[in-house]
């Protein structure tokens, strides 16, 4: 089986082929960040635009990358949710006009299923290309190494992006088998990164760059800046909105800091985000009996969580599986593997398919503050 998937939930326009087995046929991503890069962050309405322009372009080379013509799919994926209503009904309606137009089965898929299944993957040495005409992205540290393995079900999965901060337990790849252990109030860690940055002066999006300079810094020289995050023990909810008004008032009182002191800041920021991840992803490890874990999302691409998650599930005997740098960002290939795998289960959905901003995964952490 080889399906087509088309993700345009946010910031990327990503189109890949790919087959049930998740082996990864073409992969082409073109970023929107040189656009957003001005504003600090997304702008939803230049978003969903860009992927106007781009779509068809993407789409196109997706297939010739892949060898095949939409008469050779077996379906076409599409993220229908949670994501920018704008730009999820570009995709929506690329992915419907095509597979009406070569008379293919339609699937939408959950965002976050996307990313809680890209581990499976298989790209062969294959990195995910930017389209011919993407603006260039700034430069981001190299990637660490990625798991070549491939985690059994039952595992739990952090799930740490821009947009999305949650703990799940994943007894296997449909809807009702993944279920929330804990996710953020607030803030996702993600976010955090790129407001935190701001704050600092270092630009959009703001994680490779706190990555990289929290690499040489010193987080004791920085620490009573930052407060821990949500450090309770019985706890796997987390929150980010405080260590980020934290850094806030830090900068307001003693001004934007340079050099090494910079260093130190955003290793102390970097390490007290790492710290609360870690901690709950093994304490919700323990806690559901699971050996497995895995990291995904943009964030999973961050070098201190990487070494940190290796560090502590190695010290508690249980197995890391991390996904290359390319499955961790948005890409097409995750949506068209969890739409494969909709197809073989004979799931399909409808031209009336519409697009939704929210998950289709039952929350179980409530946002905001108080008590629980």
């Amino acid at each position: 089986m080889r399906v087509l998937g088309i993700e345009t939930s946010c910031d990327e326009t990503a189109a890949a082929v790919v087959t049930e087995g998740g082996d990864v046929l073409s992969d082409v991503v073109r970023s929107q960040v040189a656009l957003h890069a001005p504003y600090g962050g997304v702008v939803p309405e230049v978003a969903a635009r860009d992927h106007a322009r781009a779509v068809v372009p993407v789409v196109r080379e997706a297939l010739a990358r892949a060898g095949v013509t939409a008469a050779d799919l077996d379906g076409v994926a599409v993220t229908s949710r949670p994501g920018l209503a704008g730009a999820l009904l570009v995709g929506l309606q690329t992915a419907k006009g095509l597979a009406w137009a070569a008379g293919k089965p339609l699937v939408g898929v959950d965002h976050l299923v996307g990313h809680l299944l890209a581990v499976f993957l298989r790209r062969d040495g294959a990195r995910s290309t930017p389209a011919p005409d993407a603006p260039p992205a700034p430069d981001a540290p190299p990637a660490p190494p990625a798991s070549d393995e491939r985690p059994a079900f039952p595992y739990v999965a952090l799930l740490a992006s821009g947009g999305h901060t949650a703990i799940y337990r994943v007894d296997g790849p449909a809807l009702g088998a993944i279920r929330e252990l804990g996710a953020t109030r607030d803030d996702a860690a993600g976010e955090a990164f790129d407001k935190v940055a701001k704050l600092l002066g270092l630009g959009y999006p703001g994680g490779p760059v706190v990555d990289r300079l929290a690499a040489t810094g010193d987080a004791a020289a920085a620490a009573e800046a930052v407060p821990a995050v949500m450090a309770r023990k019985e706890s796997l909810e987390f929150s980010f909105s405080g260590i980020k008004s934290a850094v806030a008032r830090h900068v307001a009182k003693r001004g934007r800091p340079e050099g090494q002191a910079l260093n130190d800041l955003c290793a102390a920021f970097q390490g007290a985000v790492v710290d609360a991840l870690v901690q709950k992803t093994v304490r919700a490890a323990r806690a559901e009996g699971i050996e497995r874990v895995v990291l995904a999302g943009g964030v999973a691409a961050n070098r201190g969580l990487r070494a940190q998650m290796a560090a502590a599930c190695a010290r508690r005997g249980l197995g890391l599986f991390v996904p290359p740098f390319a499955s961790c960002t948005d890409n097409g290939a995750m949506i068209a593997y969890a739409g494969a795998l909709r197809l073989a289960a004979g799931e399909r959905d409808t031209l009336d398919l519409a697009p939704e901003t929210r998950t289709a995964l039952p929350r179980v952490t409530r946002k905001g503050g108080g008590v629980r």
